[in-house]
């Protein structure tokens, strides 16, 4: 058994422990990717896990960005290394399809795939590969299976996406990396120093990271999203679009005359990120010089720290799906600020092409914009919110009327209630609107269908109008099986995505009407080894009343005859305004069981129970604020959970530990610190120390001199000589997530180890709020088996 302590500080990366090295070299299951005409899908198989050379190389960080210097791409990027092609033969009747279909050939020798996007028409899909010197366009033909270069452009992936199809499928507009700015100098001597001031106007931020810090920042960030548009045909022919600039996104209208362009310009901030800079929105006309300015945003410093503000002028700035060219946008009417008492908060508007005319007044909403949905002139829905009184309302828009009408109001809390999210279908330009039936007025609603029994996914058909619903299909025990997309709405084919306990996810093909299937896919478990593993929803009441739940997993082949189990608890707490809401069952018993490295799961391979995601909610109903009693609720909850699982004679409650990630982490310090019903604990890349983060944390809005009792009273901190129980924290040395600096374990560890606490600090690093490398993960499954095996499972 190693020996935990500081005699031993460069302790080389391990290997984690059998059977969890099948978890780790376990592939992915492959990513669906279905074409727009329905005819055709594709199977991407994924990296696994990077090696730590990976995380290793150059990194720039800028304005809330990780860029690779050699390739304008962000340094942390996921991709495919594999693509297979399969028919979809929608009106097949024939036996379950499971054949492995046509490998795509032509792909580079090591591919490092990325940005597949489908051509409106389902013939091409085009794609970025990445390697050392650059990111390369390509292009797959469906009919023939072959994948070829396209072009000779390097793209620009720093940020948003690098093409974008033209509607007719002729040619991709993409972005590449601009000649006309010279690469800094990386290397550079000040000429003075850095300088931020405040004039007296309240600029609230979070504790935002990799923030541009200095003139040499600013001018890597310039040269490394400076982009020139160009007009790729499938022949691999290119010209220039318009003028370069600091492009963050771009999207051509659907009859593809107009080029709607976001430019970022200075002055640049050091205190927020860049979706925060100024931000120029243009219309291009992409068959003459012609130009419009839709918007020219100053610096959004000023916006209040709460989930109801919103940036001042014209935003969310799309193109309408339904129509030619126009455009849409929302504005605030009470200056973005939630405290400002308004009838109304928001504006929404269209403008037509050409854009000689003002723009049209749609609709002024009671509450905060958040999307639309649309059908045509008479036809589009407006989803609206407010989260301080967790509000969600839905209205009917007909925007040729610029009139709208309240359909249904529920609570984003009350997730029994919810009534589906509407099915979207393609238009042949590849935008995508609200599917119908033949009546052209009623509508397909899905949904996870959350119930008393656990969630229950659905597919209903709605007018939205008459408020009539009717229930066409719904997931059946013992899987759980959600709608991927209604194909046909006429012929009712549904495709959904299937699972249960010991299957992972496959496609099935549904014919409503002939109550028929079809297999389309048949992925095999990818760690058999661990398929028997149990798994059971349990609920349990709160002293206070509050009804709570989770799921309890138990090691394949275990009987409770054999006697109660050390018992891992995976947690992460949330804060409800609702009691009765927070008592809803979350989840379902019949999904897939995978253990990943990150997941807590892992412990059921070393002989432990796992009680994961039992529920944590902090509650304050009316005007009370859920942190105001944050840790006797969360203590409360703990201890019903654990009381739960003692009584059902599975758990030993002498050897009961806490973990958590992030959010979850703070808690794990805070049930050590005011609870001793855990043995020992993990807090991976948690914050403890709420005086740095004052300007809010998680759902908290308040700021630290508004509630100084709540922030000292939750900071685990303050509170570190009340700590007994050995402690185990984690946390990658590049974390990058707001609020989780890696200083605040750094910090946490030198309290205990001074006041003589067991707690034991390991740094990953070159990684992030989530570890990625296989030598991290590996490491990091070792040190979680090894401390709980010391201070749970052998303790007395």
């Amino acid at each position: 058994m190693p020996v935990f302590a500081e005699t031993n500080p460069n302790l080389n990366y391990q290997t984690a422990p059998a059977p969890l090295d099948k978890v780790m070299n376990a592939p992915y299951l492959p990513v669906f990717s279905l074409s727009p005409d329905r005819q055709n899908f594709l199977l991407l198989e994924m990296q696994t896990w990077p090696d730590l050379s990976e995380l290793a190389e150059p990194e720039l960080r800028l304005a809330g960005l990780r860029l690779n210097p050699k390739n304008f791409s962000p340094s942390r990027n996921g991709s495919y290394n594999s693509i297979s092609l399969h028919a979809m033969n929608p009106d097949s009747q024939s036996s379950p399809t499971l054949g492995k279909g046509r490998k795509v050939t032509g792909l580079p020798a090591m591919p490092r795939l990325s940005n597949l996007i489908w051509s409106p028409n389902g013939k091409f899909v085009a794609f970025s590969h990445t390697h050392a010197e650059g990111i390369e366009l390509w292009l797959l033909n469906i009919a023939t299976a072959e994948a070829k270069r396209l072009s000779t452009l390097h793209l620009n992936k720093s940020y948003g996406s690098p093409c974008a199809w033209a509607p007719d499928s002729s040619a991709l507009i993409c972005k590449s990396p601009s000649a006309a700015l010279k690469k800094p100098a990386e290397a550079y001597l000040p000429t003075g120093p850095v300088i931020m001031e405040s004039l007296g106007q309240a600029a609230p931020g979070r504790t935002y990271q990799d923030l541009l810090k200095s003139p040499q920042d600013e001018a890597l960030f310039s040269y490394y999203l400076h982009s020139q548009l160009w007009r790729v045909e499938l022949d691999g022919k290119a010209r220039k679009v318009g003028a370069p600039g600091l492009i963050t996104d771009f999207s051509l209208a659907p009859n593809g005359d107009w080029l709607l362009v976001e430019q970022l310009h200075a002055p640049f901030s050091y205190f927020f990120p860049l979706y925060r800079f100024p931000l120029r929105t243009e219309v291009w006309n992409l068959n003459s010089p012609e130009k419009r300015l839709v918007a020219d945003l100053p610096l959004a410093d000023k916006i209040p720290i709460a989930r109801d503000a919103a940036r001042i002028g014209r935003r969310e700035i799309v193109w309408r799906e339904d129509t030619p060219a126009t455009l849409f946008w929302v504005e605030a009417l009470d200056q973005g600020n939630p405290e400002v008492k308004a009838d109304k908060r928001d504006r929404l508007w269209q403008w037509a092409a050409p854009f000689h005319q003002e723009p049209q007044k749609l609709i002024d909403l009671d509450d905060r914009f958040f999307s639309v949905y649309w059908k045509d002139n008479q036809l589009a829905l407006v989803y609206t919110f407010w989260y301080l009184k967790r509000r969600q309302e839905i209205f009917h828009l007909m925007p040729g009327k610029g009139q709208g009408s309240k359909i249904q109001t529920f609570s984003s809390e009350d997730r029994y209630a919810h009534p589906g999210m509407p099915l979207l279908q393609r238009t042949p330009q590849g935008h995508w609107v609200l599917m119908t039936a033949a009546d052209g007025k009623t509508l397909f609603l899905k949904g996870d269908g959350a119930s008393a029994e656990g969630d229950r996914p659905f597919l209903d058909s709605w007018n939205p109008i008459t408020d009539a619903r009717e229930r066409l299909w719904r997931s059946e025990a013992p899987f759980y099986e959600q709608v991927v997309q209604l194909l046909d709405p006429q012929k009712m084919q549904v495709l959904t995505r299937r699972e249960g306990p010991e299957t992972p996810p496959n496609y099935i093909l549904h014919d409503l009407p002939l109550k028929k299937e079809r297999t389309l896919t048949n992925f095999p478990h990818p760690v058999p080894e661990l398929a028997k593993v149990q798994k059971e929803l349990i609920e349990y009441t709160r002293a206070d009343g509050v009804k709570l739940n989770a799921t309890l997993y138990l090691p394949a082949g275990y009987k409770k005859e054999q006697g109660p189990l050390p018992t891992v608890f995976w947690a992460y707490p949330r804060e409800f305004k609702s009691a009765d809401a927070a008592g809803q069952v979350q989840g379902s018993p019949y999904t897939f069981t995978r253990i990943m490295p990150s997941s807590p799961l892992v412990f059921l391979t070393q002989g432990y129970a796992v009680v994961d995601h039992p529920a944590m909610p902090i509650i304050g109903e009316g005007d009370k604020e859920p942190n105001d009693t944050y840790v006797s609720q969360l203590v409360a909850s703990a201890q019903a959970a654990a009381d739960k699982v003692v009584e059902m004679g599975v758990a030993d409650r002498k050897r009961l530990a806490i973990g958590g990630h992030s959010y979850g982490a703070f808690m794990t310090a805070n049930l050590l610190v005011h609870s001793d019903i855990f043995r020992a604990g993990i807090a991976r890349s948690g914050a403890y120390n709420r005086t740095l983060t004052p300007f809010g944390f998680q759902s908290e809005e308040r700021n630290f001199w508004q509630a100084p009792e709540v922030y000292s009273t939750m900071s685990p901190l303050n509170h570190a000589d009340r700590i007994k129980e050995p402690l185990l924290l984690i946390h990658g040395q590049a974390d990058n997530n707001s609020g989780t600096l890696t200083m605040q374990s750094e910090y946490f560890y030198q309290a205990l180890k001074g006041l003589g606490a067991p707690v034991r600090l390991v740094l990953l690093p070159y990684e992030s709020h989530g570890y990625q490398a296989k030598e991290s993960l590996h490491h990091m499954l070792w040190e979680m088996v090894h401390w709980l095996d010391t201070h749970v499972k052998q303790a007395k």
